[in-house]
């Protein structure tokens, strides 16, 4: 007789073990597949796992705003204690920098005092007071320093201040959250089953009826639940649902780079994280008074798009870490640069449009949680609340295509229309297309 689940979770990173989480709360025996040896070993571990609300979509800033309050109440959220250990939320508080004309932030300013997110707007003189090691210039445009002898030119303007959000921060330990996710998932009925890889999602009658793993053994449920990060795509074709879907995801290959903080300065105790808009870097506080750099995807940046999430070069290139290190560098005059790079790689689950697919499918009890684009993982807990209640809506009979299910969220109270992430939608034209840890 078959093993049974009454869902199978493809995936144990972060906002699968979220899922597993919320599913089991309600009642569904689940089960968390994954080909690796532990909850959050894929690109969960390599995330930057910043908390931030600054979206460029009402929906995009209330999911995040209200993730805030999941990482500041985790261990009562969870309800249990990782043997582990707990990961710690760093409230370091969000810097973003208002630029001289039309940019991000005040398109960010409206969202925020209509959802109620708390800011603080601080001219010069007060970003100067809390973060003295910071360049004031504006440069109009990102480039690449190997492709521009003009790069360190100063253009004479000056930024005008900066909007800052006290409740962001950032997770110590991303792979650690999974864990804790997980352990808080096993207390409620849910399984995990870790180093297997499932070759056949088996169908009868247009619905899910459970999958087949590589050493031949099949579970039966009729429940499946895509969240297979950067193998998203290879799970949907394997479901036979991405070609009726109007949005899809795919891999793409990112670095991020660490360097030593400023002599004299405590980065890593005194530090914000920060999203330099002119710049097209964000940079956050990292172990070791070190600074970890990203980058926000500017259209100079190449994309290294990854047909094979399994085969791709997982070495920092030197273009890059001049890229995101010297852009930093405009920032922080006085940043050390080492000789040798340092820094990481991973991939990212991109959506044609770079906002999650949180959904059904065209196929009966296949459910997607897909395409974070490497900006989700602060959203992970609200994601699996969002799921969970779509996933049992839809269960009952609810026909979310036609009427999208809406999620009243458990901590400010605010509605999200889950129709916002449908694959059927169009491409939002008002989304940044681009990451921010």
């Amino acid at each position: 007789m078959n093993r049974k689940a009454d869902a199978i979770i493809v995936g144990a990173g972060v906002i699968g073990s979220a899922v597993a989480f919320e599913l089991a709360k309600r009642g569904y025996k689940t089960l968390n597949i994954d080909k690796l040896p532990t909850s959050g070993y894929g690109s969960t571990s390599n995330s930057c796992a910043i908390v931030r609300a600054h979206y460029s979509t009402w929906d995009g800033v209330a999911m995040a705003y209200e993730g805030f309050h999941y990482w500041d109440d985790w261990a009562n959220y969870l309800g249990v204690k990782d043997e582990r250990g707990m990961i710690k939320y760093m409230k370091t508080g969000s810097i973003m920098f208002k630029l001289q004309g039309e940019d991000h932030s005040k398109k960010c300013l409206k969202l925020f005092d209509e959802i109620g997110v708390e800011h603080e707007i601080w001219d010069l003189a007060k970003l100067k007071e809390r973060m003295p090691i910071f360049s004031h210039d504006q440069y109009d445009g990102t480039t690449r320093p190997d492709e521009d002898e003009h790069f360190f030119d100063k253009t004479g303007k000056q930024i005008e201040g900066a909007v800052y959000t006290p409740g962001s921060g950032y997770v110590s330990d991303p792979q650690l959250s999974s864990h804790n996710l997980q352990v808080a998932a096993e207390a409620q009925g849910g399984e995990f089953l870790f180093n297997k890889e499932i070759t056949e999602i088996r169908q009868e009658n247009g619905k899910v009826s459970g999958v087949t793993l590589k050493s031949g053994e099949q579970i039966d449920a009729p429940i499946f639940v895509n969240v297979a990060g950067p193998h998203s795509f290879v799970i949907n074709r394997m479901a036979g649902v991405e070609d009726q879907m109007n949005i899809k995801t795919n891999a793409l290959r990112h670095e991020v780079h660490h360097v030593p903080s400023p002599d004299g300065f405590d980065f890593e105790k005194n530090g914000c994280h920060t999203s330099d808009g002119d710049n097209a870097i964000y940079f956050r506080p990292e172990t070791g008074n070190t600074i970890l750099i990203g980058s926000e995807d500017p259209l100079c940046d190449p994309k290294e798009w990854v047909a094979d999430p399994d085969n791709y070069n997982n070495q920092i290139t030197e273009s890059q870490w001049k890229a995101q290190v010297y852009r930093c560098a405009r920032r922080i005059p006085d940043l050390k640069i080492p000789s040798r790079t340092s820094g990481v790689v991973d991939l990212y689950d991109v959506s044609d449009d770079w906002i999650p697919i949180y959904d059904k499918s065209v196929l009966g009890g296949f459910y997607m949680a897909i395409g974070s684009s490497g900006n989700q993982f602060k959203n992970a807990p609200v994601a699996g609340h969002c799921m969970a209640e779509l996933i049992d809506a839809c269960e009952k009979g609810h026909d979310h295509d036609a009427d999208p299910v809406k999620v009243k969220t458990v901590y400010t109270g605010l509605e999200l229309n889950m129709g916002f992430y449908s694959r059927n939608r169009e491409i939002n034209p008002n989304s940044s297309f681009s990451v921010n840890g």
